[in-house]
Formats: structure tokens, C-alpha cells, sequence
């Protein structure tokens, strides 16, 4: 079995920053990417910030990864109440060396951007 566990958000004011987590662990042989996503109310999952390899910018947010934590993480800076969502982790995961990868979602964290 594969776990992506998120972590780091919560409420934060306006103009403010946020560090989210997310750390994949189980049966992986490896990781071929890890993505965050977010799903704000009413509205659609969208992509916010991935990578193919090294480091992302995505406006406001920075996307990192450490491979030897098989964790990525997303730097979010001058946050506004439009980026109040659920924000999801997905990773493309090889569980063994012959074998197909598969998508995998954790289970969310929420980000609340208010005064």
C-alpha cells in the first residue's frame, strides 16, 4: 500500500505565507512525480503547481521536493482569500521495479485565507 500524507494548513490572513507537506511512505520503488492540486468550494480540482524535474515556480507559489523524504512540498507567499481550498497532493508512484505506476491522491489539507 502507498500513504500521502499532507500537512501545514490552516488559517492564515491575507498577504500571509503557508508551507505545506506531503510525504508519500509505503510499498514505492519510486516516485516519477508529485503534484499539489487544490479544490476550492464549488468549484473543479485544478492543478496549482507541479514539476518534471528540479524546482517550480508558479507565481506566488514555490513547489520543492526532497527525493530522499519522497516528499514534496509548496511554498504559498502573499496568499488571498481566492486561494482558500482543499489543497491535494498527487504523486505518480512505482511500487516495483517491473511493474506499472499508479495515481495516488492524499487525503487533503485545508487552506483558509481570511481576515
Amino acid at each position: 500500500q502507498v500513504q500521502l500524507v499532507e500537512s501545514g494548513g490552516g488559517l492564515v490572513q491575507p498577504g500571509g505565507s503557508l508551507r505545506l507537506s506531503c510525504a508519500a511512505s509505503g510499498s514505492i520503488f519510486s516516485i516519477n512525480s508529485m503534484d499539489w492540486y487544490r479544490q476550492a468550494p464549488g468549484k473543479q480540482r485544478e492543478l496549482v503547481a507541479a514539476f518534471t524535474s528540479g524546482d517550480s515556480v508558479k507565481g506566488r507559489f514555490t513547489i520543492s521536493r526532497d527525493n530522499a523524504k519522497n516528499t514534496v512540498y509548496l511554498q504559498m507567499n502573499s496568499l488571498k482569500p481566492e486561494d482558500t481550498a482543499v489543497y491535494y497532493c498527487n504523486a505518480n508512484i512505482v511500487r516495483n521495479r517491473y511493474g506499472p505506476s499508479f495515481s495516488y491522491w492524499g487525503q487533503g489539507t485545508r487552506v483558509t485565507v481570511s481576515s
